[in-house]
């Protein structure tokens, strides 16, 4: 079977056996496929698409590429979560917890942030002596203890999608839904858990920029969820504004623990509650508006909280710096962003934000950047909030002062100042299972 020939067959419009596929998985992870095929391939995918049979097979030999994690030793319920990335997103410091409180079992293997999108193994190596490799025998077994884990990727886990999207990164074929639902959930599946939250972002911070795309995405996952025997359902949700508050790996680890103690109840606060309901289903079997009085429930006696520090301790980290952020890492730069004129806030850039807070230190531009933890946005102001001129809307925080003029220019670019209060848009559009 040569490469060619499958090439020339998608690019035909036909469509891929098993066998084709699995070939094409084995040449891209084994690297005998040459660079030039795999990306006449992916432009091909691209214009052609692919049937919902090709994606579930491409996503199961993606998966099966490199390793799998074996969580049978778990006993209880195992959940998992993903995001399709946005900016302010620190849910998972949050909804495991959660999620471990009501006695089930998240087991959680995350990444590291790239460009805008912040990743959660970055937020949480914030905090102090906190360690994110672990072996497979302690991951169970910390899970078995205490209800969850959240560790760094396995370099080798579905490694196939590595190169995939290295090379659909640098071609013009990031935004395919097929390869998207494919990469998303070849890790998932490959990291083991019976059942899967996702929040599929949309909206100017996210890849999906509407509803409708982010539902052919949403609809997708879950369809290859269903073929691989797990359970999954996929919230589509609010990301034309940053989640919360807080944008910066510190600075949302410190959001998330008052929103964890109650202390906060944002935009940050709904979805976490709406998303750990949708996970609790899952743990208790219970209707969804039972699992949402559950999921408070945790939250206000500090259970939750309580399973957050307890994950901390056992990786290594310093808990006291939960009970007292003040313990974690500090920008020694804070400059405000003051209004320029009135007027409400009709729109905000996530993107654009998420950029400013990476040209600040928060994010990498490259992946072996390095990343300032104290570094990030404060947001005083967001969309639908009114404006006086001379009001703060928003802190810098930052340890080098010379990227602050850009970071600034960039953060009120992504401004977009009304004279009327704009239409309040969802947080969830749509709820797929």
């Amino acid at each position: 079977m040569r490469m060619y020939d499958i090439i020339l067959k998608k690019r035909n419009g036909g469509e891929l056996d098993e066998s084709e596929i699995n070939e094409l998985v084995r040449g891209v992870t084994d690297k005998s496929i040459p660079d030039y095929q795999i990306t006449a391939f992916l432009m091909a995918v691209f214009f052609r698409g692919m049937t919902a049979r090709e994606t579930a097979e491409l996503t199961l030999a993606m998966a099966r590429s490199g390793d799998m994690m074996d969580l049978s030793g778990i006993n209880g319920v195992t959940v998992d979560k993903h995001s399709t990335g946005g900016v302010g997103d620190k849910t998972t410091l949050i909804i495991a917890p959660i999620a471990a409180a009501l006695g089930g079992k998240a087991a959680k293997l995350s990444g590291r942030g790239l460009g805008h999108t912040g990743g959660t193994i970055d937020k949480l190596e914030s905090i102090p002596g906190f360690k994110t490799e672990i072996e497979p025998e302690e991951f169970i077994k910390q899970v078995n203890e205490i209800g969850l884990c959240v560790a760094g990727q396995s370099e080798n886990l579905a490694p196939a999608d590595k190169r995939l999207y290295a090379l659909r990164d640098v071609t013009a074929t990031v935004d395919c839904i097929p390869l998207i639902a494919a990469s998303v959930m070849s890790k998932k599946i490959a990291a083991g858990s019976q059942n899967i939250v996702l929040d599929v972002k949309c909206g100017s911070g996210a890849f999906m920029k509407n509803p409708e795309a982010a539902r052919e995405l949403a609809k997708a996952m879950v369809d290859i969820g269903k073929s691989a025997g797990r359970n999954v359902t996929a919230l589509i949700t609010n990301m034309d504004a940053p989640l919360g508050n807080a944008v910066g790996n510190a600075l949302e680890v410190k959001e998330a623990v008052s929103v964890l103690c109650g202390q906060v109840k944002n935009d940050l606060y709904e979805l976490c509650v709406i998303l750990a309901a949708h996970m609790a289903e899952y743990i208790s079997g219970k209707a969804y508006d039972e699992c949402v009085s559950d999921v408070k429930k945790v939250i206000e006696n500090g259970s939750a909280f309580e399973k957050l520090c307890k994950m901390i301790t056992a990786q290594g980290g310093d808990a006291s710096a939960l009970e007292n952020t003040e313990k974690l890492p500090k920008a020694q730069i804070i400059h405000e962003i003051r209004a320029e004129k009135s007027g409400y806030i009709g729109a905000m850039n996530a993107e654009e934000i998420g950029m400013a807070a990476m040209i600040l230190g928060a994010g990498r531009a490259k992946a072996d950047d390095k990343i300032d933890c104290g570094a990030g946005i404060i947001l005083r102001k967001k969309t639908g909030d009114y404006i006086s001129e001379n009001d703060v809307i928003a802190e810098l925080y930052t340890n080098k002062s010379d990227p602050l003029k850009e970071a600034e220019q960039r953060f009120m670019n992504a401004l977009h100042i009304t004279e009327a209060p704009p239409e309040k848009l969802p947080l969830v559009y749509d709820i797929i299972k």
